[in-house]
């Protein structure tokens, strides 16, 4: 049986609770909606390496029975029987058998065996779910006659641009941090003439690529020299281009207590639902997981619930419906900005819904998380259950240790015989409070070095 949670998103996006989804997660969505839109001059970079590529199991924790989730490599079945034991009933797994390509939506869409499967789904109603809807996931959909449970492209691409989430912000009265959006190198160069020539460590600026993602498209400027510098690299390539287009926003630098991202859902009705508000954990911009319930007290609060429905009705009058994540922060003096990003996809919380429903019970709070491990072998699913040992038992008093993520693992365990590779284990720490997930996770993280003899 689905969960209430698969349901209730079916319902948001289909109009039908019953509505069989087939599964794209598509992690690397940012990375192809950016194009077009050049942020500021940085070295290339790759969101489909075998580590972001293999996130894609996380959606077997969220996709029900009656549901496919396309993945490029078998699931572990092991890993599978456990998500079974978790109370949870997994989809079935179509992998792709297409040639090598930088997404699974490019190979699933060269593979004639999966393309046939979608079309016998898509006749018995099902539709495409993508995290976010990009050009090779709606090629797929064209090419298997799926309808995809999503906006148009256009739409999709425009609302999550960090620019739209600026002009909304200031187009409806909410707190806004103080900042520019700029569109041109030209307009670029002017702004920095003026607050680049201000900042200071004491008054940092942030620049942001339109469409960047956890930390990458994303520097902080300190003093003008920097900002001089960056504006001399922007010009020169456009110069070199012939192209002028520069699609950053420009911040304040707040100091920050804490950050937050709270995920809504936007029917096709207009009607918003705030599904949850979590403190996020980020290092350098980038995310590393969350922690809830959120510290926050009742005018905090309320602040976000206002936001979520103000940022929901806004996307739905520009023709948005769907999973909407929104990162905000609280500043050390208290003070909520409830919007500082607008992602109108999935958000790597929203694939743990249907974990939280089924294991939380009397454990209110979860820590979701990450851990690097530096390994010489693969490991098995049995290996990492022998590292967490008891941890891994969920005490409904107590709380306990949720394995969501095991096949980056192994992800880069294609190298030489006795090369040291990097892994990475995801998991959600469920207990009784703040203090013990905080506890658990970081006993998860010692006994798994423990076990592989060290990590970083």
């Amino acid at each position: 049986m689905p969960t209430g949670y698969l349901r209730a998103l079916k319902q948001a996006v289909t109009g039908d609770p019953a509505t069989p989804l087939v599964f794209l997660c598509n992690f690397e969505v940012e990375q192809r909606w950016a194009t077009g839109f050049p942020g500021l001059p940085a070295p290339a970079f790759s969101m489909t390496g075998p580590l972001v590529t293999r996130m894609e199991e996380l959606g077997a924790l969220l996709a029900g029975p009656d549901d496919h989730l396309i993945a490029q490599h078998p699931l572990d079945p092991n890993f599978l029987d456990y998500v079974r034991s978790l109370g949870l009933e997994p989809p079935t797994v179509l992998v792709t058998d297409g040639p090598d390509a930088e997404s699974t939506a490019a190979r699933a869409s060269a593979s004639p065996q999966l393309l046939a499967t979608l079309r016998g789904l898509a006749a018995r109603g099902a539709r495409l779910m993508p995290m976010g809807l990009a050009d090779d996931g709606l090629a797929l959909a064209e090419l298997g006659g799926l309808p995809v449970a999503a906006p148009d492209l256009a739409t999709v691409v425009r609302v999550n641009s960090k620019i739209y989430s600026r002009r909304l912000v200031e187009d409806t009265g909410l707190r806004a941090v103080p900042g520019w959006c700029c569109e041109t190198v030209g307009e670029f160069a002017d702004l920095m003439a003026t607050v680049g020539e201000q900042c200071s460590p004491d008054s940092a600026l942030v620049v942001k690529d339109a469409y960047g993602v956890s930390g990458k498209g994303l520097v902080v400027l300190d003093d003008p020299a920097k900002a001089r510098r960056v504006v001399r690299a922007a010009t020169a390539r456009a110069k070199r281009r012939d192209d002028d287009r520069l699609h950053v926003v420009v911040e304040t630098w707040l100091p920050k207590r804490a950050d937050l991202n709270y995920q809504l859902t936007v029917d096709a009705h207009g009607e918003v639902r705030l599904d949850f508000v979590k403190e996020a954990l980020t290092r350098n911009g980038v995310h590393l997981g969350h922690i809830s319930p959120t510290e926050l007290d009742d005018v905090q609060y309320n602040e976000v619930r206002h936001a979520a429905d103000v940022v929901g009705k806004a996307l739905h009058a520009d023709g948005f419906t769907g999973v909407v994540g929104v990162d905000a922060v609280v500043t050390t003096d208290g003070t909520v900005y409830p919007v500082l990003e607008i992602n109108a996809r999935f958000n790597m919380s929203t694939y743990q819904g249907s974990v939280l429903e089924v294991l939380a019970g009397r454990l209110p709070a979860s820590l979701a998380g990450q851990h690097t491990l530096r390994l010489t072998a693969p490991m098995t699913f049995a290996d990492v259950r022998a590292a967490l040992g008891p941890l891994a038992e969920i005490d409904p008093v107590k709380g306990g240790v949720v394995v969501t993520c095991f096949g980056t693992v192994n992800a880069m365990a294609d190298r030489q015989p006795g090369e040291s590779f990097e892994g990475r284990l995801y998991f959600i720490a469920l207990g009784p409070d703040r203090a013990a997930v905080t506890e658990l996770a970081a006993a998860t993280r010692t006994a798994l070095d423990t076990h592989t003899g060290g990590a970083r």
